[in-house]
């Protein structure tokens, strides 16, 4: 059974650091889906805290529809993590 892909879209200073607007990655779970932002953007290594959730100066939004913290949370074929810093929407 292989991993959906998805598409991670970054926004302010995750953009700006990754320097990418966004990332294709295969990923079941977000948990999964943030391990593979880190391998392939190290500049955003603290995304995740040492336990592998959501560092809480970002936020996640799938779909743009809500946002997700649970890293436990499945993932389906096509879907779309959204993640910028916490302070971005004011």
């Amino acid at each position: 059974m292989s991993l959906p892909t998805i598409t991670i879209e970054l926004f302010g200073m995750p953009r700006a650091r990754a320097e990418v607007r966004e990332l294709v990655v295969s990923a079941a779970t977000v948990g999964e889906a943030l391990a593979e932002v880190v391998a392939k953007c190290p500049t955003l290594a603290d995304v995740v805290n040492a336990d592998g959730r959501l560092a809480s100066q970002y936020l996640l939004s799938l779909d743009g529809k809500h946002f997700v913290s649970d890293v436990s949370q499945p993932l389906q074929p096509g879907d779309r993590l959204l993640l910028l810093s916490s302070d971005a929407g004011g």
